[in-house]
């Protein structure tokens, strides 16, 4: 009898709880047009729109964020659960029975986490395949070249050719360091390839707030595509540990209308820099013993 009282009252108290949940459910979601715009961006800079694969990348990194939070609710709502309705009992001794199993539950927690990281892997190679298709005829194409400790841009651009050459900045802390940082420029709603190369070691070529990043590899070609949605200045920066002044690899993005970006370009040099100041250490070792020899 007293068995069945405590069951009649677990069921109570569960049904007692998925009441509260359910009450608790309406009340944030009546809160959802309140929560700041930081906040259902899951706190990544810049804005939703800043390019055309930022809202793919925003929607995947919320709704993976979302999904974990309702298993870790149910996970820890189970263990809660579990520890307060099986806890010991006053006047109770020994140990429960250690030796139990329920075949549906645990075929459940196999089938469960399977169906999720397939979900997951769904939506996630989707996006990537998304923003990694190639602009058919990109209107500006970049050739970005990270080097020990600055950057080179080979811009083509209606069929015209054009270079800037980066000269390391030493940030001294004090203001106007910026300034002298390399520049890249971009024309707002404009399709613009990305090819990503080395003259040295590994970079890695990365704009915060564009949500993407891709390694500079000495030899290969890497690439990223996308169209510059938001006028405005970026901050970009080298993101693999590449030498001594590492730190200091930092330039600025300044995405403009096509007419200022066109006037930005005549006032830059013409043609593109080519590999002669590429660096390779293994390959001038073999020179110089060669030579030695």
């Amino acid at each position: 009898m007293s068995s069945q009282n405590r069951t009649g009252s677990r069921r109570h108290r569960v049904v007692k709880a998925t009441a509260l949940a359910g009450a608790a459910s309406l009340v944030l979601t009546a809160c959802v047009a309140e929560i700041p715009d930081p906040v259902r961006r899951g706190w990544l800079p810049g804005d939703t729109n800043t390019t055309s694969n930022t809202p793919q990348l925003t929607d995947l990194w919320v709704n993976s964020w979302i999904a974990a939070l309702i298993v870790g609710v149910i996970t820890w709502g189970l263990m809660l659960w579990c520890m307060i309705a099986y806890r010991r009992r006053k006047g109770e001794t020994g140990y429960p029975r250690q030796l139990a199993y329920n075949v549906p539950l645990e075929i459940m927690y196999t089938l469960v986490p399977l169906v999720m990281v397939g979900v997951l892997f769904y939506y996630t190679d989707q996006v990537q395949r998304d923003i990694d298709e190639p602009h058919d005829d990109p209107d500006l194409v970049v050739n970005v070249v990270g080097k020990q400790w600055a950057w080179d841009f080979n811009y083509t651009y209606n069929g015209e050719e054009r270079h800037y050459a980066g000269i390391q900045a030493h940030l001294t802390g004090e203001e106007g360091d910026q300034e002298r940082l390399p520049t890249l420029y971009l024309p707002a709603g404009e399709e613009v390839t990305f090819e990503l190369t080395s003259r040295d070691v590994i970079h890695s070529f990365w704009i915060p707030q564009f949500l993407q990043k891709r390694d500079m590899i000495p030899g290969r070609t890497t690439e990223i595509h996308l169209i510059p949605e938001e006028e405005g200045t970026f901050d970009g920066k080298c993101a693999e540990l590449c030498g001594e002044y590492h730190s200091e690899m930092l330039f600025n993005v300044e995405v403009v209308s096509p007419e200022e970006f066109e006037a930005q370009l005549e006032q830059m040099e013409e043609g593109h820099l080519d590999e002669t100041y590429d660096r390779n250490p293994n390959l001038n070792d073999v020179t110089a013993t060669e030579g030695d020899d």
